[in-house]
C-alpha cells in the first residue's frame, strides 16, 4: 500500500498534550485544530472529555468548528467516558484498553474474554446512540502482547461488525520495523481487506517514523502523528516526517493531498504554544532541513537541486541555503556568490579567494561579510590592473 493512501490521525491535541511542557488553552486548541485542518489531516484526535471540564469544553468547541477533519475523542473503554463524549457532540470514538500482560495487571486487570466483552458492550452503546459513528478499538501495548492473545481480541470483535477499525499501539516504542510489518500483516490477514487498521508508534528507540512506514507496508490504513512528534516521553511519529516520507514516495500525490506550505506555520504555532524551539534537524521544518555546506554537495546542488534533495523546499514554502562562509567551501559556490554580488572573476582569482577563505575559516568562524569582502577586494584588484 502506498503511504499516500493511508489516513492521518493527528494526535497533537491529545498525545501532544501529554508532552511535558504542553499546556494548551482553549484558544490554542482552536488555533491548532484550524491549522491541522488547513494542512489536510484526516482526523484530529482530542483528549477525552472525561479528563476535565476544560476538556469537555474543548471537545464541544472543536466539534462546533465544522472542520473537514473528523474530531475523534480518545476514550477509555468505559460507558461513563462514552456518555460524556456523546454529550459533547463527538461522532468518532477512539476506544482503548491495555492488552499486554504487564499493563493489564497494573490497570484494568481483565483477561482477554473480558476485554472482548467490555469493548462489545461499549461499542453497542455507541451504535445505539450515534448510528453513523466511527468506532476504533485499540489494543494498548500491543507489541508486548502475545500475538495469539492479540488475535483472540481482534477476531471476535471484528465478527460483531460494530467496529470500523482496530488500533495496534506500540505504546512504549519497543517494536522494531520488521516486527511492526509482520504483526500488522498478520492482523490484516485475520481481519480481511475491508476493516481499517491504525498504527500508533512511540519513539523511545527512535523508530517511530520507520515503524509507521512499515505498518503501512504491512496493511495499516491509518497512522497516528503529532506535530513535531510531541507526546508522552519521546513522543510519537512526527507529522512532518510522515509527510516527508509520503513526498519522497510520490511528490505529486502529496502536493495534491496537502497544503504543504501550511506545514511550517503549523509547526511554528505548535512549538510556540508548547514553549519549545523547533529542532534544527527536524524534517522539513528544521532550520537545517534545506541547508547545504560541503563543497561537493554545493556544486551539485547549484547545477541540479535534485542531486542532494529528495524534498523540494519550494513545495513547502521554504528556501534553500547554500552556505559560503566556512572552511569546506568550493570555488563553484564562491563563483555563484560573486555572480549574486555582480562581480565577474577569473578562475585564478576564484582559486585564490577559495584558498584564502579556507585559511581564515580554519582559524576562526567566518561570516558572509568576510566572504563578500574577499570577493570585492579581488574585483577591485582586477579593476585596478
Amino acid at each position: 500500500m502506498s503511504l499516500n493512501h493511508c489516513l492521518i490521525v493527528d494526535s497533537t491535541l491529545r498525545e501532544g498534550e501529554q508532552f511535558e511542557h504542553s499546556h494548551f488553552t482553549l484558544a490554542d486548541r482552536v488555533e491548532i485544530a484550524a491549522a491541522l485542518d488547513r494542512f489536510g489531516v484526516d482526523f484530529i484526535e482530542v483528549t477525552s472529555p472525561a479528563v476535565s471540564s476544560e476538556s469537555r469544553r474543548a471537545c464541544e468547541a472543536l466539534v462546533a468548528m465544522g472542520l473537514r477533519a473528523r474530531i475523534a475523542a480518545h476514550l477509555r473503554c468505559h460507558p461513563d467516558d462514552v456518555r460524556l463524549a456523546i454529550d459533547a457532540g463527538i461522532t468518532a470514538f477512539h476506544l482503548f484498553m491495555a492488552s499486554s500482560p504487564i499493563l493489564r495487571a497494573s490497570s484494568h486487570g481483565r483477561g482477554v474474554e473480558e476485554i472482548v466483552a467490555r469493548a462489545t458492550e461499549v461499542a453497542t452503546m455507541i451504535r445505539a446512540a450515534v448510528p453513523d459513528a466511527i468506532i476504533r478499538f485499540s489494543c494498548e501495548d500491543a507489541f508486548r502482547s502475545p500475538l495469539d492473545e492479540l488475535l483472540d481480541i481482534y477476531r471476535p470483535l471484528a465478527a460483531t461488525g460494530l467496529f470500523d477499525r482496530f488500533g495496534i499501539a506500540d505504546t512504549v516504542g519497543a517494536a522494531s520495523p520488521l516486527q511492526v510489518m509482520e504483526t500488522v500483516a498478520k492482523v490484516r490477514r485475520l481481519l480481511g481487506p475491508d476493516v481499517g487498521i491504525e498504527f500508533h508508534g512511540h519513539n523511545d528507540t527512535g523508530c517511530a517514523t520507520a515503524n509507521a512506514w512499515m505498518a503501512v507496508l504491512g496493511g495499516a490504513t491509518h497512522i497516528d502523528t503529532c506535530v513535531l512528534g510531541l507526546g508522552e516521553r519521546n513522543g510519537i511519529t512526527p507529522l512532518e516526517a510522515l509527510v516527508a516520507a509520503m513526498y519522497a514516495q510520490d511528490p505529486e500525490a502529496t502536493r495534491e493531498r496537502f497544503d504543504l506550505p501550511a506545514l511550517m506555520p503549523l509547526a511554528e504555532a505548535v512549538a510556540a504554544r508548547a514553549g519549545i524551539e523547533i529542532p534544527f534537524d527536524h524534517c522539513v521544518v528544521g532550520s537545517s532541513a534545506f541547508t547545504h555546506k560541503a563543497g561537493v554537495h554545493s556544486k551539485a546542488i547549484l547545477a541540479n537541486p535534485r542531486t542532494y534533495e529528495v524534498l523540494d523546499p519550494t513545495d513547502f514554502g521554504r528556501d534553500r541555503t547554500v552556505m559560503v562562509a566556512h572552511a569546506l567551501v568550493g570555488r563553484n559556490v564562491l563563483r555563484a556568490r560573486a555572480d549574486q554580488l555582480g562581480y565577474e572573476l577569473a578562475p585564478e582569482a576564484l582559486k585564490e579567494i577559495t584558498a584564502r577563505l579556507k585559511e581564515i575559516a580554519s582559524r576562526r568562524r567566518v561570516s558572509n561579510d568576510d566572504v563578500d569582502a574577499l570577493i570585492a577586494a579581488a574585483a577591485d584588484r582586477r579593476a585596478a590592473a
